[in-house]
């Protein structure tokens, strides 16, 4: 017996699998629905700035007596959360610094516990069961397969007191499950927060021209029109950052999701010579040359993924604006390497308190973010937060309060004008 969303059906979408579209019609910026999630869980790195049960942010949360780690609005917060975070508030009390699973591995310990406790369909499964999600097991290649053989036993190590522990097959399709399907909960600086799971949502399928949005409210996700439709409209997110060009787009989604996207974006191409703009000389660069630049490019972000962890902030920068320099004498400012390297360096800048830095960087990107990425897009609003507070934190009102402006126009059709982010945007703007 499935359930049902009004003004939403499941169907067999061509050439897709299962899919979901809409019987009624829906304007730009209205709710199609939310959905709270299945299981979630909030980053290490956030404890101690949010609740672990509701997701708020504020001063003052009170810490688990036991643990010392997990941290609670208030005692009817900690007990909501107590069936999930008895899962580690002893093993972390054991394990002390030595403990430490992969967020995913903590995930599915929560999606274990509440499989074995949920007794019917609930909430976040009115049209998909957690079982019936996509896993592509058979897809995963040596890479990946280490990495859930690692989660797994971290699983064993962490978890297995208070856990019954499925089979190593059941435990592998799981895992992969989780990986394909997971959501990354986000703030709106795109500030991750936590991963989650949420059947429902899962079975919208990807374009690279979306229909739909999905933003968090604490831990229930919505999703919203990015496009007027009407019925029979299917409903589409993106799966992945569409700044970048066609095939870069489409790597990723094979690597990370196992197929190609056939949507008119990708069939036309139409942005990629934008994308990929290269400077204006009065002798034409050769093709080879900006061939070997673009190669050099996807090097050098692989790099920088690799070492940001390992690298000091100082030689971060540094290789940054080696590579702007290097890719400046064949890309524009508006290429998107480039642009993908100075959000790094301004994120780099952030980190170290240089403010100028990250608003020099910050005002590089966003005209070009604004005319790359598609109407109502997280990552332009979050930009224009990102500036708009940062030249009001210099005492630049005028420009922070027409920056901040920009940031509510998208954020009021993605996030809702009654969210929180906006009530406490509007606040924020209001201060003297």
């Amino acid at each position: 017996m499935t359930g049902s969303i009004k003004g939403l059906e499941r169907f067999d979408s061509p050439g897709k699998g299962r899919g979901l579209r809409v019987t009624t019609a829906f304007k730009v910026g209205e709710l199609l629905f939310s959905s709270p999630a299945y299981a979630y869980v909030l980053s290490l790195k956030e404890r101690g700035c949010y609740c672990e049960f509701c997701f708020t942010r504020k001063e003052g949360l009170a810490r688990c007596g036991k643990c010392k780690k997990a941290f609670y609005c208030n005692v009817k917060c900690q007990k909501g959360d107590w069936a999930m975070h008895k899962l580690e508030c002893s093993a972390m009390i054991a394990f002390k610094e030595n403990w430490c699973p992969s967020e995913i591995t903590r995930l599915v310990a929560r999606i274990l516990a509440k499989k074995k406790t949920q007794k019917e369909r609930c909430a976040s499964e009115q049209l998909l069961l957690i079982e019936e999600i996509q896993s592509h097991v058979e897809d995963v290649d040596n890479d990946k397969r280490e990495m859930n053989e690692s989660d797994i036993a971290g699983l064993h190590r962490f978890y297995s007191k208070h856990l019954e522990i499925p089979s190593h097959i059941d435990l592998l399709t799981l895992f992969s499950q989780v990986a394909c399907n997971g959501f990354t909960i986000e703030d709106d600086e795109l500030t991750h927060m936590g991963a989650a799971v949420y059947p429902d949502v899962a079975l919208i399928n990807h374009s690279c021209v979306p229909s739909v949005i999905v933003t968090y409210n604490g831990t229930t996700a919505e999703v919203r029109a990015v496009t007027d439709m009407k019925p029979g409209d299917e409903v589409l997110i993106s799966y992945i950052d569409l700044l970048y060009p066609t095939d870069d787009r489409n790597n990723r989604l094979r690597e990370s999701y196992y197929f190609s996207c056939d949507c008119r974006e990708c069939k036309s191409k139409s942005k990629d010579k934008a994308k990929l703009k290269v400077r204006k000389r009065s002798d034409a660069i050769e093709p080879e040359v900006i061939n070997n630049m673009v190669r050099y490019a996807r090097r050098t972000i692989k790099e920088f993924r690799a070492l940001k962890e390992i690298k000091t902030p100082s030689e971060l920068l540094e290789m940054c604006e080696q590579s702007l320099e290097e890719m400046g004498a064949v890309f524009h400012d508006s290429n998107v390497y480039m642009l993908h390297m100075m959000y790094q360096a301004m994120g780099v800048c952030l980190y170290m308190q240089d403010i100028e830095g990250a608003v020099s960087y910050g005002e590089k990107i966003l005209k070009p973010y604004s005319q790359l990425y598609p109407a109502y897009s997280l990552n332009v609003s979050s930009m224009y937060l990102k500036l708009g507070r940062l030249y009001m934190g210099l005492d630049k009102r005028s420009i922070g309060l027409s920056t901040l402006k920009k940031a509510m126009a998208i954020m009021e059709v993605a996030h809702g004008k009654d969210h929180f982010y906006l009530t406490e945007l509007r606040k924020e703007m209001a201060q003297k």
